[in-house]
């Protein structure tokens, strides 16, 4: 299938080209920017005129709920809904039932994934056996299997020394960790942001140092093991200026925060709304103000959706009791075009946090538009308005803090791997 994109105004993050162009797709790979390669003939033409074209978005926490979690949401709901997102690429995490923890249950996972319409799907492995945090896995045999990295996603690891001969392991197989920094006592029985509200409220707590304390103890065996470590999720004020010193000393980190954790805060969830009961919680308002200063000044390298798709009986509970976690990967694109324009930030350099910086912490090449790279993009209408409603979520999970509000920014086409994967009708 031959494609021509015309008259779209073309972003690419990763070469900062912002300019009106014509893109041509041919096997699979962009063949031509701006002008057509030779005897080049088009089977389809789309007309991007009013549309930006960018690279398609890639999500570094995309829950797809295979295998074990069904009930929740499907492979192929989840893989729809992330293309009607414009993501393109994304990272799964491995507390699934069983976990990713084994090579045939990722390998099974690859090739389900690979025979359906949808995103490239990156698992990441479980760190330890089970996710019990009691011993590690054979992260060489998984990586052989298709994962990219390995991590315990919201599971616990209390055993520092169990962490310190994982990160040796990866450093030995130049692998890369993924840790949520939370201290699991800390955190006990914490479900919202020591804070105000949560006083308030009468919610059990969960404070800051859970975050810093953790934090604090991946840093130094970082420093002690050399290990390539990504820290998902960052939430707090105090957990940001952390990593930024650490970066300062030339530590091998990177770090990522939730499109949600960009928008709300603690003042969110002070009418019990169980759709912003979320993993790490809402901080304070101060402290969102420090996500965006962290995105803004680049110590934070990418933006995620941290989809997670919640059934309806597990989210119609009462917050203390209610499933942690938030539909997202449709909302990513209008969520960080809504803090480009808050924010005063070019679309370049906030379109960078979803597609160019994440696939540069996956490894994998994506997130850029160029002659010979895949044709994975993304078009959408940045005027477009519409309104978040059930009905109009195509993941299964409909939890999300931000139903009934009004967006600004939606996805036309997604192309991936040069296939017309998904287009909206009006």
């Amino acid at each position: 299938m031959k494609i021509h994109i015309k008259n779209g105004r073309v972003i690419d993050p990763a070469s900062g080209l912002d300019a009106v162009q014509d893109i041509y797709v041919a096997a699979s790979n962009i063949v031509g920017v701006g002008k057509p390669p030779a005897d080049f003939h088009a089977n389809q033409t789309i007309d991007a005129g009013g549309l930006i074209v960018c690279p398609g978005l890639v999500d570094l926490s995309v829950r797809l709920r295979e295998p074990g979690l069904e009930y929740m949401a499907t492979l192929e709901t989840e893989m729809h809904a992330a293309a009607v997102g414009g993501v393109t690429s994304l990272a799964c995490p491995p507390d699934t039932d069983p976990p990713l923890d084994e090579p045939g249950l990722v390998e099974m996972l690859k090739f389900r994934a690979k025979h359906m319409p949808g995103p490239r799907v990156y698992p990441v492995g479980a760190l330890t056996r089970q996710l019990k945090g009691e011993g590690i896995t054979e992260m060489a045999e998984l990586t052989e299997a298709g994962c990219i990295a390995f991590s315990q996603a919201d599971a616990p690891l209390i055993d520092t020394q169990v962490l310190l001969r994982a990160m040796e392991y990866a450093k030995t197989f130049e692998l890369s960790v993924w840790l949520r920094p939370q201290d699991a006592h800390l955190a006990r029985e914490g479900v919202a942001h020591d804070g105000v509200v949560a006083a308030r409220l009468g919610l059990p707590p969960i404070p800051v140092p859970a975050e810093t304390v953790a934090l604090a103890t991946i840093l130094l065996l970082v420093r002690e093991t050399g290990a390539r470590v990504h820290l998902a999720r960052l939430s707090s004020r105090a957990g940001i200026e952390m990593v930024r010193r650490a970066k300062h000393d030339g530590l091998p980190i990177t770090c990522d925060v939730s499109i949600h954790h960009v928008h709300l805060s603690e003042m969110d969830t002070a009418d019990f709304n169980a759709h912003c009961h979320l993993i790490p919680p809402l901080r304070s308002q101060r402290d969102r103000d420090a996500i965006r200063l962290g995105l803004a000044d680049g110590t934070i390298d990418a933006i995620c959706s941290d989809h997670a798709p919640v059934d309806d009986d597990a989210k119609e509970l009462p917050f203390q009791e209610a499933e942690p976690g938030a539909t997202g990967v449709e909302l990513l694109l209008p969520l960080t075009l809504k803090w480009a324009r808050e924010s005063g930030l070019p679309l370049t350099q906030a379109l960078a946090f979803v597609t160019q910086h994440p696939a540069a912490i996956l490894g994998v090449d994506a997130g850029r538009i160029g002659i010979g790279r895949p044709a994975d993009l993304c078009l959408f209408d940045p005027e477009a308005t519409w309104v978040v409603n059930r009905g109009n979520l195509a993941s299964l999970g409909k939890n999300s803090p931000f139903l009934g509000l009004e967006m600004q920014g939606r996805v036309q086409y997604t192309l991936i791997d040069g296939h017309l994967d998904y287009r909206r009708h009006s």
